[in-house]
């Protein structure tokens, strides 16, 4: 993208996300890993709450539900529950906000990434490249999709260092609906 288009387009997705109170979705999964010839396949909810509740639920081919809020983590692997604290953990913080952001559009003000716009028939798109060691480590860049009409993300790249990849595509996406008090609990 030119300067002018990356401007507009990061100014049109801002505007997009600070729209959102919260977020429903359904997604696919597709984890792309060197030594398989085929991507692991699953599928699942996603739901998001602003400031930073966020509910991803898998579903198929089995059970399991991570809750980021409160500076914790909550998961319930197919009935087994725990759950960490994450506020003295400085990079799994980021990596917290790293996932909140990429779920709402809202990385653009970030100065831990350096980001590149780029543009293709059906997408606008915004590729982000950590400069912490610490993200490193889990991320080596982050490709978030945007529908060039709304503004609002409906696919995200999240490579890792060994350049396997997860790929999410969002589909049946609802903004600022009535959510059920008991989303976001370890139920």
């Amino acid at each position: 993208m030119s300067n002018t288009e990356a401007q507009a387009f990061r100014s049109e997705a801002e505007n997009t996300a600070k729209s959102i109170q919260n977020l429903t979705t359904n997604f696919t999964q597709y984890k792309h890993m060197t030594f398989l010839s085929e991507p692991i396949e699953t599928s699942g909810q996603m739901v998001f709450e602003t400031p930073d509740k966020l509910l991803w639920k898998y579903t198929k081919p089995y059970s399991h539900s991570i809750i980021f809020k409160d500076h914790k983590v909550f998961i319930n692997n197919e009935g087994n529950k725990s759950s960490i604290d994450v506020g003295n953990n400085k990079t799994f913080e980021q990596i917290n906000q790293l996932i909140v952001g990429s779920v709402s559009g809202n990385l653009f003000n970030d100065e831990s990434f350096s980001i590149s716009y780029l543009k293709n028939s059906d997408y606008n798109i915004a590729v982000l490249n950590p400069k912490s060691n610490d993200i490193i480590k889990y991320i080596s860049r982050l490709e978030l999709y945007f529908d060039k009409i709304t503004a609002a993300i409906v696919e995200v790249k999240l490579y890792e260092p060994s350049e396997d990849f997860t790929h999410i595509v969002f589909k049946n996406k609802e903004t600022n609906v009535r959510l059920d008090q008991n989303t976001f609990t370890n139920k």
